[in-house]
């Protein structure tokens, strides 16, 4: 529990109110307003809680001025070089990084559940060909209560750890299979020899007419991206989670509202912005043009992949997400498509350019993970379902952090209520 040795006075109507100050580990202290309600007859007015603190939280932590990450006290810097994805979500659900025996055990477990149900093939044969991957992955994972009965019972720890274990393994596998049916193509199923990532991979690029072999290279590449994604602490999408957890529901619903709220273009969608913006500026000779409506205050054109709403310095993902573009670009040889020229182009004038600059309009993760998913050979289509699969261990981490926690209230956010005052029915004929 948080320190609350200091209060803070508020003056209202004439009476003050003493507010307990918690003091968190690292990170702004925060007003405790939970008796304000009661004290004064007053609410607070937050609008997208910006300022507000909803939980108590372990896990992630965001310095946004110093451009600074960190899963439970570890920078994500140090991670992404000496770390791997499974092991950041061992990490992420458990508070520790795990010893080689404990990571031998979870990766086994993990690469167990891989499969899914056999009918929740015929699932999937219900939805249009033309089906977004989101709209596919929101009813799948939704509809995972369905198959495994066995751990919907949020009260039973073993449970929770069966499903945490289901959803971390079997996302992949869904996402896959809602692109591969997107394409026409026959579903490919996991293979236990390969790592998580390559699995991915070989499930989404693979055909069962000839072998496919996964670039080291690319699983990398793969694996760094959903290593980034992990977490970020109470955006939107795990805030959902949290506020559909909070009445008791079970996992896969929790985790199908926050791939619902994920799909958004302001969140989760953004990287695939940032790769339609690319296109539209089209070539290389077009980008003047274009920084110029970006830097003209009365033309609604903006930037997509460029700054933070959290980070007001450089996005410490985007600095590795930097070095994983090079690789795979390098890699796959790619120098003549022009998205990708303009990509490049495009981030050598923010990065130069004083306006940027001085406004701190750096290249954020998204930019970055767009090119590179681009680069991999996935439609953009593809991006947002990705990114599901990847922050579904932050959204579970966060969930079972949530049932644990003695002060856990159902969601009830309140409201400044502008509508009309009581007033009388008139019958229609009145009217």
């Amino acid at each position: 529990m948080a320190d609350t040795k200091k209060t803070a006075t508020l003056s209202y109507e004439g009476k003050s109110y003493e507010l307990p100050i918690l003091s968190p580990t690292v990170g702004p202290e925060v007003i405790d307003i939970r008796k304000l309600y009661a004290q004064a007859d007053v609410f607070t007015y937050d609008p997208g809680f910006t300022s507000t603190a909803s939980c108590e939280s372990a896990i992630t932590f965001i310095d946004g001025d110093k451009g600074e990450l960190l899963y439970r006290g570890y920078p994500i810097e140090q991670l992404a070089e000496k770390s791997h994805f499974l092991e950041v979500c061992y990490l992420l659900l458990n508070g520790s990084l795990p010893t080689e025996a404990q990571m031998e055990n979870f990766e086994g477990r993990i690469t167990r559940h891989t499969m899914v149900h056999e009918q929740m093939h015929y699932f999937f044969r219900g939805f249009r060909r033309d089906s977004h991957p989101m709209a596919t992955m929101v009813g799948v994972v939704g509809a995972m209560s369905a198959f495994y009965h066995d751990s919907l019972d949020i009260n039973d720890p073993w449970q929770r750890e069966v499903a945490a274990m289901r959803m971390i393994a079997k996302l992949p596998t869904i996402a896959a299979m809602a692109y591969k049916y997107s394409i026409g193509q026959p579903f490919v199923y996991p293979k236990n020899n390969l790592d998580y990532a390559s699995n991915f991979l070989h499930m989404c690029f693979s055909v069962p007419a000839e072998d496919y072999t996964v670039s080291p290279v690319l699983a990398k590449a793969m694996d760094r991206i959903m290593m980034l994604h992990a977490d970020h602490e109470q955006n939107a999408s795990t805030s959902t989670v949290r506020l559909a957890g909070s009445s008791g529901a079970n996992p896969f619903a929790c985790v199908a509202a926050g791939i619902a709220c994920l799909w958004g273009p302001a969140h989760g969608g953004a990287n695939q912005a940032a790769l339609e913006m690319l296109r539209e500026i089209g070539t290389v000779d077009r980008i003047p043009e274009f920084v110029a409506k970006a830097k003209d205050k009365n033309d609604p054109f903006r930037l997509m992949g460029f700054g933070h709403r959290v980070y007001k310095n450089f996005d410490p993902r985007a600095k590795v997400m930097k070095e994983s573009a090079d690789e795979v670009l390098d890699l796959l040889g790619i120098h003549n498509n022009e998205t990708l020229r303009v990509a490049k182009a495009l981030e050598r004038i923010a990065l130069e350019d004083e306006y940027f600059v001085s406004k701190k309009l750096y290249p954020n993760v998204d930019f970055y993970s767009g090119i590179i998913l681009e680069a991999m050979g996935f439609p953009t289509a593809m991006f947002t379902p990705i990114f599901a699969l990847s922050r579904t261990v932050g959204w579970i981490s966060q969930w079972k952090e949530m049932i644990g926690d003695p002060a856990l209230k159902i969601g009830r956010p309140r409201q400044l209520y502008i509508g009309e005052t009581t007033r009388d029915y008139v019958p229609v004929a009145q009217r």
